[in-house]
């Protein structure tokens, strides 16, 4: 069930990764966000449980009109709210939480729920997920994401937890939507060290793995 938001899905098929910021202080987000924007990424989400959350969603949105920027980790209709407030464009949860889905349903923002069974996936698809979250996707791997859509072809699928350059195309090659993709996109050492122009690199060699998928 797609999201009518025609400018979120126009932007995220041109690279179908979410970039996750989970924990990081806002002078490091704007580099992150500027390096990301510069490889031509688009969906960038920050956690709801990162200090500040809100604050840094809002001056995203203001940096970087070109990126869409999404809360993560959204589990209460309280943080959902907080969320939309901060002016979030997307949102994304660890867990079905039926109020929130419905919520974000109503409010015509994309909804990408977490879910790990093949029952918790179709239900999230049910109340309306723009396309399910399958987390954490490392434990089920690319054959999980293939047998799934077998009996469930209609459902969009976007592997969590796991996703890395070395595995990344085949989750797309076995008919993954999108991933979401944290530490093994936003690489930690080259954060803890500035250097933002080799982090632009790594997205970009990133990018180019799935370059077939993603529609310019």
């Amino acid at each position: 069930m797609e999201n009518t938001n025609s400018l979120f899905w126009e932007r995220f098929h041109k690279a179908p990764i979410v970039g996750i910021i989970r924990g990081q202080g806002m002078e490091t987000v704007l580099n992150i966000a500027q390096a990301y924007e510069a490889a031509g990424f688009t969906s960038l989400e920050v956690t709801m449980n990162t200090a500040g959350a809100g604050l840094i969603i809002s001056k995203l949105r203001d940096k970087f009109p070109s990126l869409t920027i999404g809360a993560g980790t959204v589990c209460s209709l309280t943080e959902l709210r907080d969320a939309i407030d901060a002016g979030s464009q997307f949102i994304v949860t660890p867990i079905i939480t039926e109020a929130v889905i419905e919520h974000a349903v109503d409010a015509h923002i994309p909804i990408f729920p977490g879910a790990f069974t093949p029952t918790e996936i179709y239900k999230a698809w049910s109340l309306g997920a723009s396309a399910v979250k399958v987390f954490p996707a490392t434990k089920l791997g690319v054959e999980f994401i293939k047998d799934v859509l077998g009996p469930l072809d209609q459902v969009k699928l976007l592997p969590t937890g796991g996703v890395s350059k070395a595995n990344i195309y085949s989750f797309f090659e076995a008919g993954a939507f999108g991933v979401g993709m944290g530490s093994s996109l936003i690489d930690k050492n080259l954060v803890k060290a500035g250097d933002f122009e080799g982090l632009k690199k790594h997205f970009e060699n990133v990018k180019a793995e799935i370059a077939e998928f993603c529609k310019e």
